[in-house]
């Protein structure tokens, strides 16, 4: 085992790099209190308006029409973040998921908009704000301390927040971790100076999820999403390795599909957006509406950003018809999509939503168990999306973990699979100029009502 080289070892074993640990310890406290106060306020507009709105109006149930006006205020408040306050509300999700920094000033237009957008039922997931919200609040702390500080420091205090609030949503800091890291890029000396202050930000982000919950009397089991109801699966089949190639590639094409139909949609939403984004909601909400028309199922499988659903999904897998499953994911792939152009938040989640629902769909065929089809699929659709292939094995197999170990050499063999082809249709389809979207500080300065 090699030893660090010594000027890495000086700076650890300095007293500078100590006063780091705890501010990097402070910014993971505020972080995760931030990132906590964020998630409960989220769910808590989602069950105001979704349960105790309208039974206080008189509905036993809501109403079947009650999605469409909630979807279009959704669209009208998260098109005043983005065209009124800083930042443009936040990063434009059908870029992908963004670890780049967010400046504190941009703080109030991204929570709006996140609020509106997962609270109010659109199709994304909130991994996007607290990342914005942690990074934030790491570099208002170093500019509170030295407002001189260089810019490596506030990089690295920020991306120690990052950890800490990404650390909830996931129950777990080493999916933060692992996320981040291999999103970054980093390696060799700098990636071990962010690596031992940013594991103790997502050590304490976890606590103080733990801290809060147990002080407030309040279950972070609505917004975090952790093990899921599988059965259990030992050992894995020639079958399955049959079938986890084919899975996995068709998964990462659909991906590819619906961030390419997103990202046509980006220039029809952006120049009138008081006008698209309602319009937007109402598309949404319009799918979730015809899919419980169509099935017995509930609305509420395609709206949201689906780590909520999950669980619900798997452990009742028996009761879904294949017929159903593929409407689910047509309405909710196309909810998807119309959200990723036009609203604020992550794309995570619903991509493992949708993955999870093709396990689902492929378990039918046979030889192929629930418990590694949705394994793979879930890891399938993340290497997709956030083309981070350890990421998306780390993140597949933990929230699988309870069911055994079989799966994890299909889910390895499966996001490879994924990760090969999106990167190999994405290096041969022409990129169209009129496709191109901008960033969202830019889009910020341009979009007008």
């Amino acid at each position: 085992m090699s030893t660090p080289e010594p000027d890495l070892a000086q700076t650890l074993a300095s007293r500078r790099f100590v006063v780091l640990l705890g501010l990097a310890a402070v910014v993971g406290v505020v972080a995760a209190l931030a990132a906590w106060g964020f998630l409960e306020l989220t769910h808590q507009v989602q069950v105001g308006v979704y349960e105790k709105l309208p039974d206080a109006l008189g509905y036993d149930e809501p109403p079947v029409w009650w999605p469409l006006p909630v979807a279009g205020l959704a669209g009208l408040i998260v098109a005043y973040a983005i065209v009124r306050l800083p930042g443009g509300g936040g990063h434009l999700p059908a870029n992908g998921l963004s670890t780049g920094a967010t400046m504190p000033a941009d703080l109030p237009g991204v929570v709006l908009a996140g609020l509106a957008t997962i609270g109010l039922g659109l199709v994304l997931g909130p991994e996007g704000p607290l990342i914005a919200v942690g990074g934030a609040l790491g570099l208002l702390g170093v500019r509170l301390l030295r407002r001189d500080a260089p810019p490596e420091l506030a990089t690295l205090v920020g991306a120690c927040g990052t950890f800490s609030a990404l650390a909830l949503i996931f129950e777990s800091p080493i999916i933060a971790a692992v996320i981040l890291i291999e999103a970054t890029g980093l390696g060799g000396a700098k990636l071990r100076m962010l690596l031992v202050p940013g594991l103790l930000a997502a050590g304490i982000g976890s606590l103080v999820s733990i801290g809060m919950g147990a002080f407030t009397g309040l279950s972070d089991s609505a917004y975090a999403l952790g093990t899921l109801p599988l059965p259990q699966f030992d050992q894995p089949d020639v079958l399955d390795f049959v079938w986890t190639v084919p899975l996995a590639v068709a998964i990462s094409l659909g991906t590819l599909a619906i961030f390419a139909l997103a990202r046509r949609t980006v220039p029809v939403v952006t120049p009138r957006p008081f006008l698209a984004l309602p319009a937007a909601g109402l598309v949404v909400a319009g799918l979730a509406i015809a899919f419980e028309q169509a099935t017995d199922k509930h609305e509420s499988e395609v709206l949201f950003s689906g780590q909520e659903q999950l669980p619900g999904l798997l452990s009742g897998a028996a009761t879904w018809s294949l017929g159903a499953l593929a409407l689910l994911i047509a309405c909710k792939g196309l909810a998807w999509a119309i959200s990723l152009a036009s609203f604020r938040g992550g794309p995570t989640f619903p991509a493992m939503f949708l993955g999870a629902a093709a396990g689902v769909m492929a378990s039918h065929l046979p030889g192929f168990e629930l418990t590694p089809a949705v394994a793979v699929g879930i890891g399938a659709a993340v290497a997709a999306v956030l083309r981070l292939p350890l990421s998306a094995v780390v993140l597949a197999l933990l929230l699988t973990a309870t069911s055994g170990a079989g799966s994890a050499p299909l889910v390895i063999v499966g996001v490879v699979a994924a990760y090969l082809t999106t990167l190999a249709v994405s290096a041969r389809t022409p990129r169209d100029p009129s496709d191109e979207v901008t960033a969202p500080s830019e889009q910020a300065g341009t979009v007008a009502s």
